[in-house]
């Protein structure tokens, strides 16, 4: 009888836990976060009693938990991987689940539950690199550089990759401090250029800004990993050098309007306005209005 009752009880726990003894049949549904759009977001590596899991316990614990999403009416799953627990990745994909994205400690596969084709948006599309056009406008000299292990060294404004998180202008501040030691601050958005194909853009498109920033130190401590040459260079020299990149060529004959005619001719003017989601905001980059304007509509 006794021996009956411990049967009974193994069977009812395996019963409840496809996933095996000690993991419960909806361990992934209780970890899973619900999105405003129907979908569920599930973090592994915050899922403690996987650690010890096999790919075939995985694999009949994650098609429980799938019939379950599907009589809940879920319309997406966005499983997360850690990459200590990559072998999750294979059961995954043998039930439907396709790769969305990956970095560098962690991947995230997808998977649609509701009607039709797949609605889930496709992961990002653009690469955004950033650069600082620092003029003084006391001296009319701006900030060039010339890039270390290039086939061809050409002047051109500092700058780099924007990381995730960080606005325009800090990061062309952030990369003029990094390459050259000049600290500035940011002043308006002169130009975007857009292209595709890009060789180092890993096939996404590319966007590249450039800001016009006002420099607060003038002493150059350029860094030698980054650059070959740094130097202040009167602004019309370098609207006239034919040893610079097309676009520097471009906006350095823009500064040179600006500084001529008025900066509010050329620049795009930054303000912070709150954003539909509470608590958020977001910047808006355009053309300043007329003072005039502004007092007329009552939006000073």
């Amino acid at each position: 009888m006794l021996l009956c009752v411990r049967g009974f009880r193994l069977w009812a726990a395996r019963r409840a836990a496809p996933g095996g003894p000690g993991v419960s049949r909806d361990l992934l549904s209780r970890a899973g976060e619900l999105d405003r759009y129907g979908g569920l977001s599930v973090h592994l590596a915050r899922i403690g009693a996987l650690q010890d899991l096999d790919t075939t316990a995985f694999r009949k614990l994650l098609l429980a938990t799938m019939q379950q999403w599907r009589s809940e009416g879920r319309t997406a799953v966005w499983l997360h991987i850690p990459i200590q627990q990559s072998r999750f990745i294979a059961p995954a994909a043998s039930l439907g689940f396709c790769f969305h994205h990956a970095e560098s400690d962690s991947s995230t596969l997808t998977l649609w539950l509701g009607e039709g084709p797949s609605r889930l948006p496709g992961y990002a599309t653009h690469q955004v690199g950033v650069a600082g056009a620092v003029f003084d406008e006391s001296t009319r000299k701006i900030l060039v550089v010339q890039d270390q292990d290039k086939l061809k060294n050409m002047w051109k404004f500092p700058g780099g990759l924007s990381e995730p998180g960080e606005d325009i202008g800090d990061t062309a501040v952030r990369e003029v401090f990094e390459e050259t030691g000049i600290k500035s601050e940011f002043q308006s958005l002169l130009s975007i250029r857009q292209q595709h194909t890009s060789p180092g853009a890993f096939g996404k498109s590319d966007m590249y800004i450039i800001c016009r920033l006002r420099p607060y130190s003038f002493t150059i401590d350029f860094c030698p990993h980054e650059c070959l040459r740094c130097e202040w260079m009167d602004l019309n020299d370098l609207a006239k050098t034919e040893n610079t990149t097309p676009i520097t060529h471009r906006v350095a004959r823009l500064l040179l309007y600006g500084y001529r005619e008025g900066f509010d001719k050329i620049d795009f003017t930054m303000e912070e306005l709150p954003a539909v989601h509470t608590g958020l905001f977001y910047k808006l980059y355009h053309k300043e209005l007329p003072e005039s304007y502004k007092t007329m509509t009552g939006m000073d």
